[in-house]
């Protein structure tokens, strides 16, 4: 493996680590895509620095888990925004 992709999978998983942050924030970080984030971090990691990618794997496990909830909360959020832009018109 290259030198560039074991420094970077190392650092996208410090980032996950540190922000607490998703593969779709990562990968936006980066300027790389949510796939190749995913394969840094579960494949090329654990060859690299298992213990890293174990703590790594712990927050995008956590993330995962709250997917469900965080779309429900966007979808709120639209909605009552658009309620809200609809009540200043019709004022």
């Amino acid at each position: 493996m290259k030198d560039y992709i074991e420094e970077r999978a190392v650092d996208i998983a410090n980032y996950i680590i540190n922000h607490n942050a998703t593969v779709r924030q990562t990968a936006k970080k980066f300027g790389i895509s949510k796939s190749t984030v995913h394969k840094d971090v579960t494949e090329r990691l654990e060859h690299i620095n298992p213990s890293l990618a174990a703590a790594a794997r712990i927050v995008l496990d956590v993330n995962k888990s709250e997917r469900h909830i965080r779309g429900g909360l966007a979808t709120r959020e639209k909605y009552q925004h658009r309620l809200q832009m609809c009540s200043k018109e019709d004022e």
